[in-house]
């Protein structure tokens, strides 16, 4: 029998709903607000949230500084470079975990998240060093790879638990009928499994598009992305808040616009079999 929902607790999960989500977009809000401001304004005490005189001049002064369109291009081809050989690398691997598991299957999984736990600065230096040798530093290539590496667990993971919702007997039933391995997996699981690859392949977008740690030490102009397009805007004179604020908002725009639009397709894949 389900349970009933009073209006009365209806209203207060709705009211706690909508101020844990407040809360959560409030910093977006005021760096938005604050990329209005003069850079006077932006300090000022108290501080002021609507009633203050908006300006463009930040943005002009964005713009006339860097080179936006470049930095989004190396974004763009950094997260969905990275996201893509991560994927062609993950599923076959995810297919084999989840299909044909063998007794060190979890010990691989718990290995492989647990690079997750390790500081990324441990790594630093041998990575850079290696970078440097290969002729990686400050190249689209070397990002999309270490990018590539960092988040591979996670796909890994995500995948794997997407494929092991789906059931054994279709794949041997088309095993049956004549398919190959790779036609297994490109016919038969990955069109069963897209609502899963889609969610894997957002997420892994939006923390490629977000990293900062190496690409602020393994970039310096050619392959810089938006993370340091932003900052770029932090220098030893001190913090510009209303310019830090303008960029910071040109460089989260994108990416938030595509999760707005991609939400209901992203929800259903993390919820991915977990209502039968």
């Amino acid at each position: 029998m389900a349970r009933s929902v009073t209006t009365q607790r209806k209203l207060i999960f709705t009211i706690i709903g909508w101020s844990i989500g407040f809360l959560i977009f409030f910093p977006i809000l005021w760096t938005f607000l604050t990329s209005f401001k003069t850079e006077g304004t932006a300090v000022a005490t108290p501080p002021q949230f609507l009633f203050f005189d908006w300006t463009l001049e930040n943005y002009h002064e964005v713009q006339s500084r860097s080179d936006y369109g470049k930095h989004v291009m190396n974004s763009i081809v950094i997260s969905v470079g990275s996201t893509l050989l991560g994927l062609a690398l993950a599923i076959p691997a995810a297919w084999a975990m989840a299909f044909s598991p063998t007794k060190r299957t979890k010990d691989i999984l718990m290995w492989m998240l647990s690079t997750k736990m390790m500081p990324s600065v441990g790594v630093l230096v041998p990575l850079y060093l290696i970078f440097r040798d290969w002729g990686l530093l400050d190249s689209r290539l070397g990002l999309v790879a270490v990018l590539t590496m960092i988040n591979l667990p996670i796909i890994v993971w995500m995948l794997y638990t997407y494929f092991k919702e789906i059931p054994g007997e279709i794949l041997e039933a088309a095993r049956m009928d004549g398919a190959s391995l790779m036609k297994e997996i490109i016919y038969v699981l990955t069109p069963m499994a897209i609502p899963g690859i889609a969610s894997t392949m957002l997420l892994n977008i939006i923390l490629a598009w977000n990293e900062a740690f190496w690409t602020l030490n393994l970039t310096a102009a050619n392959a810089a992305p938006l993370t340091a397009f932003i900052a770029s805007y932090s220098s030893p004179e001190g913090l510009f808040w209303a310019k830090l604020s303008a960029a910071s908002t040109m460089a989260i725009a994108p990416i938030l616009i595509m999760g707005w639009f991609s939400q209901k397709q992203l929800v259903r894949g993390l919820t991915f079999g977990a209502v039968k």
